[in-house]
C-alpha cells in the first residue's frame, strides 16, 4: 500500500464553499485522480492519502464519508476529530 501526499484539489468553482472536490492531485508527483478514484482506493486498501499542514508541518489523513441518499465524498481528519484541510489546498493545474 503506498502513502500518498495530496497537495491540490479540483472543483468546478474555485471559489465555491458548496462545491464538492472533483480531482485530488499532487503535480509534483505526476498525479491528478478523480474523487471515485481516490475512494475506490482507500476503500480497496491500495492507497492511503494524506495533507500536511503548511505551518505546523501535521498530517490529517484522508478517509471517506457516506452521507445517507448523497455520494460518498472525502475529507480530512487528524487526531480522531474531522477537518476541512483538503479545501485549504491550492486548485490543481489543468
Amino acid at each position: 500500500m503506498a502513502d500518498v501526499r495530496v497537495t491540490c484539489i479540483s472543483k468546478p468553482h474555485p471559489q465555491s464553499p458548496h462545491e464538492h472536490i472533483t480531482h485530488l492531485g499532487n503535480p509534483q508527483a505526476g498525479w491528478k485522480w478523480s474523487r471515485e478514484d481516490v475512494i475506490r482506493s482507500i476503500d480497496g486498501g491500495t492507497n492511503t492519502f494524506f495533507v500536511l499542514d503548511p505551518y505546523t508541518g501535521k498530517r490529517s489523513d484522508v478517509g471517506v464519508i457516506r452521507p445517507a441518499g448523497r455520494a460518498p465524498y472525502v475529507r480530512t481528519y487528524a487526531d480522531g476529530d474531522w477537518n476541512d484541510n483538503l479545501l485549504s489546498l491550492d486548485q490543481c493545474p489543468i
